[in-house]
């Protein structure tokens, strides 16, 4: 691979035109492509399978309106002062009105009962009985104005808050912005001149890009990174032109083709996230070795590109192939969303592999020579005359190895500490309860909840259908309605329609809990167990859909399978790194030692995303759950990325021990050539992720600290501190192989061994140095 690898890079330096020509037509093309195809995103979140899923698709199936999204807005005033006045009664009534009106909305004055149609969806009846143990009346009250009834709205007897709930035609997710702003529009317009305060729910924002100015800092910090490693303003903008270039085309080929394939808004800001990370990082190898074997052996820029690309490219080649691997195996888990996600971000870290392979070193065909100034290769020189090392790394990497059993169980202290918090990470959806206390969803929430009970905040859509498939009389169903309502842990169950067969009935049913809360999860369990009361003493099938259900069912299928996902990850790690390191000492040392990094991950993130702890350092006033997809994803993305940081630092090290340098002298001679660069490499990738940390977007917010956080973790204490530990604990044995393994292992010649000994033979291409030089080249 490193001889195939050597003369692919002489040839794109050699003739950088054809190359660079052709990733531009190849970016002409992706934003042509983006220009006729247009952009569509959803912020759908499904999962395919799940029994909320189903009913909800057979909801849609047999009664489309009920199935549409729901959301609400509050109307209050300020404290103080009275909200059932004349004048702003009337206007609320006509904001209903208007809102009723919108195409995308269900107006209740239009439908039926028993016509496959919707009714009001959360607005409890006037004549429901209530519950036996119930002693004072409900603290609401529908709106009622000149004698006419408001639908959909109610008014709250202890608080000045009234509550318009209302339902779209098709789920919100797949609203458009327009369809948005069209509601908002028509309900922000109560506030003029009324003194009324209008807050939309959490349902009711546009589907934004979760993209904004804060990434440009995370470039900016890893543009001053590769400076200060690079030395060179030249050398420091080719991994960012190439990284921008790989992003360009990925993530543009990716928006051009979502509107023949459905996609999130997160999948291609995942894309962008990594691409950058893994783009600029992997030429900023290639690049650094390059510079390394003109300035440290005296190779002119031609010969030092090729083997740059023969040996740091075969490091980038199978780490970028262990980042793929990781996100692809996401597919397994059988999501179609996180399987869409996991190949649109595969795709861009292929690109970035191709584009440092070839583009690079066209790139660095163009400017030759000045890749590295006559000053930079004076000193250089002197540097090879003195014959010494005394860097930090070095300083460093003795340290490590003089204090190595302190530093190890130091570090597994650490990161268990760090663990800790994992245990009690709870999962979720975003609501309006976990929303900054100054932003309108969480000012709906809290009101209410105030007015009218936390319930009111995530309704439950209820299917009920008989055992037989035949049509329920209107007996059954009021009883049906009448035995769910006098559930404790409901507060209302209020019909919403009837399929045309008359086969099934939707409920809306309204908890006395909140969506987060464990009792709402309960209430949904008991629901749908097929030996209920109700479905055994009126012979029905019930089932639960709606945001809340789904949410349920989301976090409870994820909580499940990340076991699974870490196994096959675990499974993956260990054949890969035996393959590519011979070795079955560094596998089990990069696999635990990955363990360790996602647990510490996931615990910071619990401790700050749902403990709130220093919660401003992100951008969150209030702790939460985790959303449902972040430890799956972060999984995939951080083993890709810590592979990463294995391989290059501890193939540094095999090198080392190929080319005479044995035990410790082989750790730290490794360690000193690569460590520099990965630490650079870190740096960037932490600047990269944490510019997201700001988005607007909160999975996107959580998968950014999550992943800044994970390789803070993996490449300093875990990489940088605790692999050299473990490498001279085991010495030269960590290189060894069983025979009979050893014979039917392939050789990927990583270190480039092969590559050395071609060109020692006189076997290269013409301008190689002799044996000489080679040999200072390798060592």
């Amino acid at each position: 691979m490193s001889t195939f690898l050597y003369h692919l890079g002489r040839g794109c330096y050699g003739r950088p035109w054809p190359f660079i020509v052709g990733w531009l037509l190849v970016l002409a093309a992706v934003a042509a492509a983006l220009v006729v195809n247009g952009v569509k995103v959803t912020s759908e979140m499904k999962i395919d399978n799940t029994e909320a899923q189903q009913v909800l698709d057979r909801v849609t199936e047999e009664l489309p309106q009920a199935s549409g999204g729901q959301a609400s807005v509050v109307f209050t005033v300020p404290d103080g002062e009275r909200l059932e006045t004349p004048e702003r009664m009337a206007a609320i009534a006509e904001t209903v009105r208007e809102v009723y009106e919108l195409q995308q909305v269900v107006n209740p004055a239009e439908l039926s009962q028993g016509q496959g149609q919707a009714q009001p969806q959360a607005e409890p009846r006037v004549d429901q009985p209530q519950r036996e143990s119930e002693t004072t009346a409900p603290p609401y009250r529908p709106m009622v104005v000149d004698g006419t009834p408001v639908p959909g709205v109610l008014v709250s007897t202890r608080a000045p808050v009234a509550l318009l709930q209302f339902q779209f035609t098709v789920p919100s997710t797949s609203l458009t912005d327009e369809q948005v702003f069209a509601v908002l529009e028509v309900v922000e317009d109560a506030e003029q001149g009324t003194g009324l305060q209008v807050l939309p729910s959490d349902s009711l924002k546009a589907i934004e890009i979760p993209v904004g100015a804060a990434e440009v800092v995370g470039l900016a910090v890893a543009a001053v990174v590769l400076v200060l490693t690079l030395g060179s303003l030249v050398a420091a903008g080719l991994p960012l032109i190439t990284a921008l270039v790989g992003v360009g085309v990925g993530v543009g080929t990716a928006f051009a083709l979502s509107t023949s394939v459905e996609m999130t808004t997160a999948t291609p800001v995942l894309a962008l996230m990594i691409g950058l990370a893994v783009g600029i990082d992997y030429a900023l190898f290639v690049v650094n070795r390059q510079r390394r074997l003109i300035i440290d052996r005296g190779l002119d820029a031609r010969e030092a590109a090729g083997r740059a690309v023969g040996t740091a490219g075969s490091a980038v080649l199978f780490a970028g192939l262990t980042v793929i691997v990781a996100l692809v195996a996401l597919t397994v888990i059988g999501i179609s969303m996180l399987t869409t996600m996991a190949l649109v971000a595969a795709a861009t870290v292929l690109l970035a592999v191709l584009i440092a392979l070839t583009l690079l070193p066209a790139m660095l065909g163009l400017i030759g020579e000045r890749i590295v100034s006559a000053k930079t290769r004076q000193k250089g020189h002197n540097k090879r005359e003195r014959q010494g090392s005394h860097s930090v790394a070095d300083r460093w990497v003795k340290a490590v190895l003089r204090f190595r059993w302190p530093v190890i169980l130091g570090v597994v202290a650490v990161l268990g500490v760090g663990a800790a918090p994992a245990a009690s990470m709870d999962l979720g959806l975003p609501t309006g309860a976990t929303a900054n206390t100054d932003t309108a969803a969480r000012q709906s929430y809290e009101l209410v909840t105030q007015g009218f009970g936390e319930g009111f905040n995530g309704p439950l859509l209820v299917t009920v259908e008989s055992s037989e498939g035949a049509a329920l009389d209107g007996q059954t169903l009021a009883a049906v309605s009448q035995q769910l309502q006098q559930r404790d842990e409901v507060v209302a169950a209020v019909p919403v329609g009837t399929s045309k067969d008359g086969q099934m009935t939707v409920l809306s049913i309204i908890p006395t809990s909140g969506p987060d809360d464990d009792a709402t999860a309960d209430l949904v369990k008991a629901l749908r167990a097929p030996r209920s009361a109700v479905a055994q003493e009126y012979d029905v099938e019930v089932g639960v859909t709606g945001f809340t259900a789904i949410g349920i069912d989301m976090s409870d299928r994820l909580a499940e399978i990340v076991p699974l996902y870490l196994a096959i990850i675990v499974g993956l790690s260990l054949m890969i790194l035996l393959v590519v390191f011979r070795s079955l000492v560094v596998p089990i040392q990069a696999t635990l030692g990955f363990l360790l990094s996602i647990l510490a991950t996931f615990g910071v993130t619990t401790a700050v995303f749902s403990w709130g702890w220093l919660g401003w350092l992100v951008g969150i006033d209030t702790g939460g759950p985790l959303f449902s997809f972040v430890p799956v994803i972060v999984t995939g993305i951080l083993y890709g990325l810590a592979m990463d940081y294995q391989v290059f630092l501890v193939s540094s090290m095999r090198e080392s021990h190929v080319h005479g340098h044995h035990g410790q002298a082989g750790v730290v001679h490794g360690f000193d050539q690569a460590s520099r660069v990965v630490v650079a490499a870190a740096v960037i990738m932490v600047s990269v992720f944490a510019g997201f940390i700001s988005s607007h977007d909160v999975m996107i917010k959580q998968i950014g600290f999550a992943l800044a956080i994970g390789i803070l973790i993996d490449a300093f204490l875990v990489r940088i501190t605790l692999t050299p530990a473990l490498m001279a604990l085991f010495g030269d044995k960590a290189w060894w192989l069983p025979p009979w393994l050893d014979r039917i292992l392939p050789d990927l010649d990583v270190e480039g061994d092969r590559l050395l000994r071609m060109l020692t033979e006189g076997e290269g291409s013409e301008g190689t140095p002799g044996i000489d030089a080679v040999s200072k080249a390798t060592d």
